[in-house]
């Protein structure tokens, strides 16, 4: 990055009270350039002990999700520290709650108060289930929002008993991601109008509204045949919703490399020719050209033992090889361990190093062309940056500051 370019996001200034996991939601701001403080009770969040791995005794869940934001403690019990917080609102563009709504109001700090400080703050809550309905407080944890939205479905043991399987989170991502998208939209109108506004998101909305193709499905067929149907591909017989309907492919399959697996995905007419002509295999095209789009070829076991064959002839990284040379849709299939590994995902991801950064991780995936985003700082220790705060953000001299250490205002 030149001198002369600034982050995207610099200039923005976050105040962020969170516990846990849905405090990645400043994590995309910060990654941009944002600043953000995190305010944090004396006693600091507990995300540094929570799940594992732990390195070197801080989580990798701290790691990711805190790394580029600053840490001040306040004790929000006392008046005090209730108006440091107000004091750093007053120049701040957004606060996020990211915690059970209404836990900065018990405080004097919600919406309607902080709006009275700074007409433009644009305040968004994130929690589990939102605002409202009648799961708005109760407890829960990430994987929660996914077992709720239908994405995660029980499994069970050889010995009977039900468990969680593994999967990949949806609700606890997601949810962040597009608190920050609305928050950003939040600002901007801010900019314009001199308001700001009131927002909020719950990662059970975020992970159902993910996974809209397979619940849309579902309420699709609900509707009379007549209206709703199959694919042409398929006759317009109904599959399965959603991507449960993906089982019976063959054509859009995934299968047994010489090395691994691959996933196959020749729905289109032309690159399952390019696919026939590269195997010299024209005469599978001849028996089965199929229609023009999405089609699966659907059900016929007899192709499918025929490039089960095929494709254990060959490695994943030479089918890949002949997919980009001969244009038909291919892809290697990854794990979370070997995804490091793959010579796409090393091109892509450049990886904050964890001699910098306590762990190794994935940088934020938008690239501004030309440009490189700051690398972001260590996540912080509890309250690190207490004075830097309120000397370089609020101005406050070193008398002030010892006033406040003295009355237990930072804790």
């Amino acid at each position: 990055m030149t001198n002369a370019t600034r982050p995207p996001l610099a200039g923005l200034r976050v105040i962020e009270s969170s516990l846990l996991g849905p405090a990645a939601i400043t994590t995309h701001l910060a990654d941009l350039g944002a600043e953000v403080i995190k305010v944090e009770a004396p006693s600091g969040d507990y995300v540094r002990e929570m799940t594992w791995p732990i390195v070197k005794g801080t989580s990798l869940l701290h790691l990711h999700i805190n790394r580029g934001k600053k840490s001040l403690t306040l004790d929000l019990r006392k008046p005090e520290g209730v108006q440091i917080y107000k004091d750093l609102v007053k120049d701040a563009d957004v606060v996020v709650e990211a915690m059970r709504p209404g836990s900065l109001a018990r405080r004097g700090l919600g919406y309607e108060e902080l709006s009275a400080i700074n007409a433009k703050i644009v305040f968004c809550n994130i929690s589990g289930y939102g605002m409202t309905g009648p799961y708005q407080s109760l407890p829960a944890h990430g994987i929660a929002f996914d077992t709720w939205a239908g994405i995660v479905n029980p499994a069970y043991d050889e010995e009977g008993f039900c468990y969680i399987p593994e999967h990949a989170s949806i609700g606890m991502h997601a949810g962040p991601m597009f608190g920050a998208m609305a928050i950003l939209a939040g600002v901007i109108r801010a900019r314009e109008s001199g308001a700001g506004c009131l927002m909020e998101i719950g990662q059970s909305d975020a992970a159902a509204y993910m996974d809209w193709y397979r619940s849309e499905s579902w309420m699709a067929y609900e509707r009379p045949e007549d209206e709703v149907t199959g694919n042409k591909a398929d006759d317009y017989v109904r599959r399965a919703p959603g991507t449960a309907g993906m089982k019976e492919g063959v054509r859009y399959q995934m299968y047994e490399s010489s090395d691994g697996h691959v996933l196959f995905m020749a729905s289109e007419q032309a690159f399952w020719k390019n696919f026939c002509q590269c195997v010299e295999r024209t005469d599978l095209f001849d028996k089965w050209p199929g229609s023009k789009f999405a089609d699966h070829a659907r059900g016929n076991r007899e192709l499918q033992r025929e490039l089960r064959d095929i494709f254990k002839s060959k490695a994943s990284a030479e089918w890949l090889r002949l997919g980009d040379e001969k244009n038909f849709p291919i892809a290697p299939v990854n794990t979370p361990k070997t995804l490091a590994d793959d010579a796409q995902f090393r091109d892509r991801f450049p990886l904050y190093p964890h001699e910098e950064h306590g762990a190794d991780m994935l940088p934020f995936p938008v690239k501004i062309v030309g440009e490189e985003l700051p690398s972001p700082g260590l996540a912080p220790t509890v309250g690190e940056h207490n004075e830097r705060v309120l000397s370089e953000v609020l101005g406050y001299d070193a008398k002030r500051i010892a006033e406040l250490k003295e009355t237990g205002a930072l804790g």
